[in-house]
């Protein structure tokens, strides 16, 4: 058996350009038949050769076509793992300015301020107990079970004060919204 870091000192001394030359046709063949493209191919038999380079473990010469495959094998794997997990799709240039702005548009940044204005407001007309069960349940994510017991009260009376409180704040968000669509449906004044 050859002793461990043979195989690279082999490698290193002699000349891993043959090497390449006798075996990089073959597995960039080989991934092609994988489904890769030219360039991919290319990329990943370097890649199966860098790999080889930095190996520390003994391989006898019979072994070393099977490792080559097998480095090419996991390889092919992992790239069609990652495009599963986050696939990448080729934009042209020119269709760059039709891809959506994820950033939300000025109105709907304000529409959303106001919102929060509108539920910062109606939590702030809840009684303490009914608004403090509210922020409990839905801001710290509490159980009813729990804010009951936060609050020294019992179940019922907890999920009670969290429906109200619900049904309050819902109330203020639609009360906001029938306003806003009737000021804007409304004729202008000329």
């Amino acid at each position: 058996m050859l002793r461990a870091g043979f195989f690279r000192e082999l490698l290193l001394t002699g000349n891993p350009q043959i090497l390449y030359q006798k075996h990089a046709a073959e597995i960039n063949s080989y991934l092609r038949r994988c489904g890769h493209s030219r360039d991919d191919a290319e990329d990943l038999t370097q890649e199966v050769f860098t790999r080889l380079l930095g190996t520390a473990r003994p391989l006898h010469r019979h072994h070393l076509r099977a490792y080559l495959y097998t480095v090419a094998r996991n390889l092919s794997t992992d790239v069609y793992r990652r495009q599963q997990i986050a696939p990448v799709s080729y934009v042209p240039q020119e269709h760059y300015c039709d891809v959506p702005d994820p950033t939300p548009s000025l109105d709907r940044v304000v529409c959303g301020r106001q919102q929060l204005m509108t539920v910062h407001n109606a939590l702030a007309a809840l009684p303490v107990n009914t608004r403090h069960a509210f922020e409990l349940y839905h801001f710290s994510d509490l159980t009813i079970a729990e804010v009951a017991a936060k609050l020294n009260l019992s179940i019922s009376r907890a999920w009670l004060l969290v429906k109200r409180a619900n049904l309050h704040v819902h109330a203020s968000l639609h009360k906001r919204a029938v306003g806003h669509n009737e000021r804007n449906s409304q004729p202008s004044p000329l």
